[in-house]
C-alpha cells in the first residue's frame, strides 16, 4: 500500500462509521418511564443525598471507581512533538481504547489548552472529583515531572504519567530477568542510559530502587555524557551526572554490562557492542527504529540479551503490559496514589510471570512450540491472558501494605476470578488469531477476487502479512479494482476462463477425471469444470499449487460445498463434515456447532461434531468446556429429539472420559454456572465456564449464531469447516471484509497445523 493509501485508510478508520474510537454506553436499563425516573429525576436525588452525607458513597453509586482520565496538553505526542491539544485527541482516545480492551477500565480523554504548569495542574485538580484515577500523557519534560509531582501530592486518587513510568516498569522487569540469565547482580553492573527525557529518567530511578548504584550509571543526552562539570543541567539530569572523564557513547560503552536506549535510531555501532562486557544486556527501545538493528546486534554478539520496542523481535518492551493493569489494581482497592511500592510490585509480577509455564494460547499466537524463560523470552507477551490476573492483584496488595488502599480486598481468589471475567468483553482472540497467522503466512486462493470486498480482504491479508494471496477471477476486473484500491503488489492473478491457464487447466482436468472417472465424469466434463472458479481453486489446493482457499462470498453455501466435497473430500478417518462459528461475546469466545452443514444429525453425528469442535477449540489454544444443547435438562423429556442428545453424551462419556462435556441441557443452564451448580451439581460442567455449544440440529445452531451476530453485534468467525482433507473454508454469503480477513487467518492456521502434523509424521 502506498503512503497516500495508508494515510487515507487511517483517516477513514478514525472518521467512519462514527468519528473517534470511544463512546459512552449506558450500564442501566432505560426502556421504561420507570427506568428513566430512577436514572434521572426524581430517583437520582436519592444517591445524590447519600453522597452528600458521605462523599465516599460516590464510589458506590457512580462510575467514578472505574473511570480514568487520560489527560494531555499535546506538547510531546508520540514522535510528533508539540502538536497541540486538539491534534493529540486521537492518541488520547487510542489510550482509552487500550485501557478498555486490556483491563475493562472506562476512560474520558481530556485535552487541556495550556502549556502553563500552574494552569494545567489547576485544571486537573478542578475536574478530579469525576475520576477514580488520572493518567497523564504526552506532556513534555521537564514540565511533566513537576505536573506529576504536584498532582500526586495534592490529589487523593492515583496519578501516573505513563510516558515516564510505563517503560520504566516494563523494562525493569525485563532487566531483572536478563540479569538473572547473565548471572549478574544489579548492584554490580555498569549501566549506560542513552537519552535523558522523562522515560529515561524514570527508568533509571526505578533501576536504582532495585539496587543499581549511582556510581555505575552513565547517562547521555543529545550533547553527550551528562557530567557533573557541565553547566545548565536540569535538576533531573544533574541527579545522574557522572564524575567520570568521558564524553562520548563510544567511551561509555566500554566494559558496560547494560545499555538502555531511549534516544534515536542507529547510534550504537557493532564496535561499541564488542567493547561491552560478557553477556551484554541491550535494550534498544527507540521506536520505530532502535538504537541498533536487532539482526546486526545478534550477529555481532552471540551472548547478547536484547530487547526492543518492536513487536517483530523477541522481548518487546510494550507499555500495554503495565498501565492498564496497574490502574486496575489501584482502582480496585481505591488507592489514593500509585507509589513506588506499587510500581515495584508490578515489576516483580511481570518478572515472575515470565518464568511460569506459558499457556498454549500464547504459544500458538506467536507460532512457538513452547515459550520458556530464556534470552528470547525475558518479558511476557502482550497477548498473555494471565496478565490481568497477576499484575492487578500484586499492585493492589502493595497498595494495601503501603497504606494507600481505602477498600482492601479480603477474598483474593474471588478477586482473580472477577478479573478474568473482565477479559470477555474484548476481541483478544481475533488479535491472537491474526498474530499467529502472521508468523507463517501461507498461499491462500481467493476464489472470488473480482468482488470488491474479497479483494479488499486479500489486500489486508497481504499488507498485514497474514497470507500470500492468489487472486482468482476476471483478470481485467481484478486489475482495475487493484488500481482503485491502490493494491500495488506482485501477486498471482489467475482467470480460469482464460486460455492463459490452458496448460494448468488441462493438468487439473486430467487429475480430476482420474479421481472421478468411475463416477460419471468424462474428460470433456472435467475440462469444463476447470473453467469454474471453485473447481479450479480446489484443484490448486489438491495439487499443491496453493495451501488453502477461501470462497463463498457470492454463492449459496450448498453450491460451494459440493465441489469441495467432490474434489477434496473428507480427511482420513472422518465420516462427517461440519462447521463451527466462533462468536466474540461479552463472556468471551463461544464455539457454536453445527451452523451450516448437518440438518438433523443423529446421536453418532452429534458425538462426531462435538469431537471435531473440541479439536478446533484447542487449535485456538482454548480448553473446550462443552454443553450439548436441547430443550430439556438431563432426561426431563423422553422425546426422540432430546433422547438423541442424551445418547450422544452417554457415548462421549464412555469413549472419551477426559472430555469436559455434558447434557442434554437447556441453553440458560449451560451458560449460567450458578444455576447449573445449584440445580445440577452432579454435572461435569458444574463450576465451569462453558465455551462450546453443540446444537441438536441445523435450525437451532444457525438461528442462534445469526441472532447473536445481528442483535448483540457479536463478531463472528466462521463457519469454520471441520473434517475436510485440506484447508478449505467457505464464507457466508456477502460476508464483511473483516469476516473474510478473519476466515483467511483461519485458513492459514489450518494450513500451519496440517504442515506441523505432516512434519511430525515424517520424523516419528
Amino acid at each position: 500500500m502506498s503512503k497516500q493509501s495508508k494515510r487515507i485508510e487511517a483517516l477513514v478508520y478514525h472518521a467512519k462509521p462514527t468519528p473517534g474510537k470511544i463512546k459512552v454506553v449506558p450500564t442501566k436499563k432505560y426502556a421504561t418511564q420507570r427506568d428513566l425516573s430512577l436514572a434521572y429525576s426524581p430517583g437520582v436525588a436519592e444517591p445524590c443525598l447519600e453522597i452528600e452525607k458521605d462523599v465516599n458513597n460516590v464510589y458506590k453509586y457512580t462510575a467514578k471507581g472505574n473511570l480514568v482520565a487520560v489527560i494531555s496538553n499535546g506538547t510531546a505526542v508520540l514522535g510528533l512533538g508539540n502538536i497541540g491539544p486538539e491534534a493529540s485527541k486521537p492518541v488520547m482516545e487510542g489510550k482509552g481504547l487500550l485501557f478498555k480492551i486490556f483491563a475493562d477500565i472506562d476512560v474520558f480523554d481530556i485535552e487541556v489548552n495550556t502549556e502553563n504548569v500552574d494552569e494545567f495542574i489547576e485544571t486537573v485538580k478542578n475536574i478530579a472529583p469525576t475520576f477514580g484515577g488520572i493518567n497523564l500523557e504526552d506532556i513534555k519534560a521537564p514540565e511533566a515531572f513537576e505536573i506529576e509531582r504536584r498532582l500526586k501530592e495534592e490529589l487523593d486518587i492515583p496519578v501516573m504519567h505513563d510516558d515516564q513510568h510505563g517503560t520504566a516498569i516494563i523494562s525493569a522487569a525485563a532487566l531483572l530477568n536478563a540479569l538473572e540469565l547473565a548471572d549478574k547482580k544489579i548492584e554490580d553492573v555498569k549501566i549506560v542510559v542513552s537519552g535523558a527525557g522523562a522515560a529515561a529518567i524514570s527508568c533509571t530511578r526505578l533501576y536504582q530502587a532495585f539496587g543499581a548504584r549511582q556510581e555505575h550509571i552513565v547517562m547521555l543526552d543529545s550533547k553527550g555524557v551528562i557530567r557533573n562539570d557541565r553547566d545548565n543541567l536540569t535538576s533531573q539530569k544533574a541527579e545522574f551526572a557522572t564524575d567520570r572523564k568521558i564524553d562520548t557513547l563510544d567511551e561509555a560503552m566500554q566494559d558496560a554490562d547494560v545499555f538502555i536506549g531511549l534516544s534515536m535510531a542507529d547510534i550504537v555501532t557493532p564496535a561499541m557492542l564488542k567493547s561491552m562486557a560478557n553477556n551484554p544486556i541491550v535494550f534498544a527501545m527507540a521506536n520505530p527504529n532502535p538504537e541498533i538493528k536487532y539482526q546486526v546486534a545478534i550477529d555481532t554478539r552471540d551472548d547478547i540479551i536484547m530487547a526492543t520496542g518492536r513487536s517483530d523481535h523477541p522481548n518487546q518492551v510494550n507499555n500495554v503490559l503495565g498501565f492498564p493493569f496497574i490502574f486496575r489494581g489501584a482502582l480496585d482497592v481505591r488507592a489514593t496514589k500509585i507509589n513506588e511500592a506499587m510500581k515495584m510490585a508490578a515489576v516483580k509480577a511481570l518478572s515472575n510471570l515470565t518464568k511460569e509455564p506459558v499457556p498454549e494460547q500464547v504459544n500458538m499466537a506467536y507460532n512457538e512450540t513452547r515459550l520458556t524463560f530464556g534470552r528470547d523470552y525475558i518479558i511476557p507477551k502482550p497477548f498473555d491472558p494471565r496478565l490481568i490476573a497477576e499484575v492487578p492483584p500484586a499492585v493492589a496488595k502493595a497498595a494495601m501494605e503501603s497504606g494507600v488502599a481505602k477498600e482492601p480486598i479480603d477474598d483474593w481468589e474471588k478477586y482473580r476470578d472477577s478479573l478474568l471475567e473482565r477479559l470477555g468483553s474484548d476481541n483478544k482472540l481475533v488479535r491472537l488469531l491474526l498474530g499467529r497467522a502472521r508468523t507463517n503466512p501461507k498461499r491462500v486462493v481467493f476464489a472470488e477476487a473480482d468482488q470488491l470486498d474479497v479483494l479488499k480482504a486479500a489486500q489486508v491479508a497481504y499488507e498485514e502479512g497474514i497470507a500470500k494471496p492468489i487472486l482468482l477471477g476476471r483478470k481485467d476486473t481484478i486489475i482495475n479494482l487493484m488500481k482503485e484500491l491502490e493494491f500495488d503488489a506482485d501477486v498471482p492473478i489467475l482467470d480460469p476462463k482464460s486460455d492463459e491457464q490452458l496448460e494448468r487447466k488441462n493438468q487439473y482436468a486430467k487429475a480430476y477425471w482420474q479421481k472421478r472417472k468411475r463416477s460419471g465424469v468424462t474428460i470433456y466434463s472435467a475440462e469444463q469444470k476447470m473453467r469454474e472458479r471453485n473447481y479450479y481453486a480446489a484443484m490448486m489446493v489438491n495439487e499443491g499449487d496453493a495451501d488453502a482457499l477461501v470462497t463463498g462470498y457470492s454463492r449459496s453455501y450448498p453450491t460451494v460445498v459440493k465441489p469441495m466435497l467432490e474434489l477434496i473430500g473428507m480427511a482420513d478417518g472422518a465420516s462427517r463434515i461440519a462447521t463451527t462459528n466462533v462468536m466474540m461475546t461479552q463472556r468471551g469466545p463461544m464455539f457454536l456447532s453445527d451452523t451450516s452443514i448437518n440438518i438433523d444429525p443423529s446421536a453418532k453425528d452429534l458425538a462426531r461434531i462435538a469431537r471435531m469442535t473440541s479439536r478446533v477449540t484447542k487449535m485456538f489454544g482454548i480448553e473446550p468446556v462443552t454443553a450439548m444443547i436441547s430443550y430439556s435438562n438431563f432426561g426431563s423429556s423422553e422425546n426422540p429429539r432430546a433422547e438423541k442428545v442424551k445418547e450422544a453424551v452417554a457415548f462421549l462419556h464412555k469413549a472419551y472420559p477426559d472430555m469436559i462435556i455434558d447434557g442434554e441441557l437447556q441453553t440458560d443452564f449451560a451458560l449460567n454456572s450458578k444455576m447449573l451448580q445449584d440445580i445440577f451439581p452432579f454435572s461435569k460442567l458444574a463450576g465451569r465456564k462453558v465455551n462450546t455449544l453443540i446444537f441438536p440440529n441445523l435450525d437451532s445452531a444457525n438461528i442462534t449464531y445469526k441472532l447473536l451476530k445481528e442483535l448483540n453485534k457479536a463478531e463472528s468467525i466462521g463457519p469454520i469447516m471441520m473434517g475436510m482433507a485440506k484447508p478449505v473454508h467457505i464464507l457466508q454469503l456477502d460476508a464483511s471484509v473483516d469476516e473474510i480477513v478473519n476466515m483467511t487467518a483461519i485458513a492459514v492456521i489450518d494450513a500451519q497445523e496440517r504442515e506441523k502434523k505432516q512434519k511430525k509424521s515424517l520424523f516419528s
